[in-house]
């Protein structure tokens, strides 16, 4: 979900990361400066809470960046780098207010 509560649906590749789908499709809010290897947090989203459970836990990296993001850290955010698409799965995200 945008940050000015607009929904957009992506269809997306099994494998791929919510950052690189984003990216692609041009959603505005997800940067992903660093191309997705956990130098940056320019692609952090608050994953919906009832799907925390599809992810692995996020990395002690991960976690370190996180504590790096323009709008603070809430216990759903995840760099959407890290997320990993799956089979049958569907992600929603919502975007910071602010992300650089």
């Amino acid at each position: 979900m945008q940050t000015n509560g607009a929904e957009k649906v992506i269809e997306g590749a099994v494998g791929d990361s919510v950052m690189q789908t984003a990216v692609r499709n041009g959603v505005s809010g997800i940067v992903g400066q660093c191309g997705g290897v956990l130098s940056c947090a320019s692609c952090h989203v608050f994953l919906a809470a009832d799907e925390l459970c599809n992810f692995e836990d996020a990395v002690e990296d991960e976690e370190d960046m996180l504590e790096c993001t323009a709008t603070d850290r809430q216990e759903n955010s995840r760099l959407s780098c890290q997320l990993i698409l799956a089979d049958g799965i569907d992600v929603h995200v919502t975007l910071p207010d602010e992300q650089l």
